[in-house]
């Protein structure tokens, strides 16, 4: 099953200027994941939004059947998107979804914002 990694390329953080950036952070951010994204073979995509303007730059860690994670306060940086990569491998080699703490890549710790358990697969 594909893991994705959803990047919101609307995210602003607080000190962005469009004078001096013409690219938001999440466009930015998004530039730096994607190519990792696509060695480490997890899908990327972007998205207008994700509604977490207060923690942005936002990103979901996705895969069906798993527990899902909205991620967020990253800056677009290198090692800020590696780290998000990194996790999103540990996610895709998960059954559940769920990684332990002890395997989390230091740069996600304390960017998580919630955890979205699997729909039920019946009704």
């Amino acid at each position: 099953m594909a893991t994705w990694i959803t990047i919101c390329d609307t995210c602003k953080r607080e000190d962005w200027n469009p004078a001096l950036q013409p690219k938001t952070d999440g466009e930015l951010l998004a530039e730096l994941i994607e190519p990792r994204a696509q060695l480490a073979k997890i899908k990327s995509r972007r998205v207008s939004c994700i509604m977490g303007c207060v923690r942005a730059c936002n990103v979901t860690i996705q895969g069906p059947n798993k527990t899902n994670y909205v991620l967020g306060m990253f800056e677009p940086t290198s090692e800020d998107a590696q780290a998000i990569v990194d996790y999103a491998k540990l996610h895709k080699d998960s059954d559940s979804g769920q990684v332990p703490y002890r395997q989390w890549p230091q740069g996600i710790k304390g960017h998580f914002t919630s955890r979205i358990t699997p729909i039920p697969g019946t009704d």
